[in-house]
This record gives C-alpha cells, sequence and structure tokens, in this order.
C-alpha cells in the first residue's frame, strides 16, 4: 500500500499510485490473522467461529467497496448483516407458526400436520 513521493520545489508529487490488494486477499489474512485464537477454543466452538468467518466472505464485494483501512470493522458488519438476516427470518417463522396456532390450535399438535412453516 505504499506509494512512491517525490520532492519538487514546494510540494509533494505523487509518482506512482498507491497499490489495494484484492479484498478476498485481505480477507484470507484477516482470517489467518485469527487462527491462533480460533485453535484456543473448544472444537464446538471453532465450527461456529468458521462460519463467522463465512458469513463475513459473502460480502466481500461490500467490503472491497468499502476500502476500510480497518477491515475487520467491515468483516464484524457483515457478520451481523448476516445474523440479523438469520434472526428476521427466525422472527418470520415464528409470526407464521403463532397465526397458525391461533387459527388451528388441535392442528399443529397433531402428528400428523402438514409443515407448519
Amino acid at each position: 500500500m505504499a506509494s512512491i513521493f517525490s520532492k519538487t520545489t514546494d510540494h509533494w508529487q505523487l509518482i506512482m499510485g498507491r497499490t489495494v490488494l484484492p479484498y478476498s486477499q485481505v480477507w484470507e489474512a484477516e482470517r489467518q490473522r485469527w487462527q491462533k485464537f480460533r485453535r484456543a477454543l473448544r472444537k464446538e466452538d471453532q465450527a461456529h467461529f468458521d462460519r463467522l468467518f463465512e458469513s463475513a466472505r459473502l460480502h466481500l464485494q461490500a467490503g472491497g467497496y468499502a476500502s476500510n483501512p480497518w477491515p475487520l470493522e467491515s468483516m464484524l458488519l457483515s457478520m451481523l448483516l448476516e445474523h440479523q438476516k438469520d434472526l428476521s427470518a427466525l422472527a418470520e417463522q415464528l409470526k407464521r407458526l403463532e397465526q397458525l396456532l391461533r387459527e388451528r390450535p388441535t392442528a399443529a399438535l397433531t402428528k400428523n400436520s402438514p409443515n407448519l412453516l
């Protein structure tokens, strides 16, 4: 990410533009940076940890577009976005289930009921 500048009379002149790594490489470097932490987690927590990073990977384009100097911030927001989507989907399923229970309370309790969701 270094730029090369040259001193002219009263100002610095940019000779070469800065190089920006592809965000997929930034994501991978950040994931690698957290591997020691991951290894210290219990096995079942490691799987959840991996899913967090995979959810951040779903938003590589947005992270690259944001060009944030602290890429972990973009990654954390991506993780939160995926959690929010999951939470909203669960809330919607719960709402439909509650509605079905209000409409047909005994049908929801029978073993042969169609899929409630």
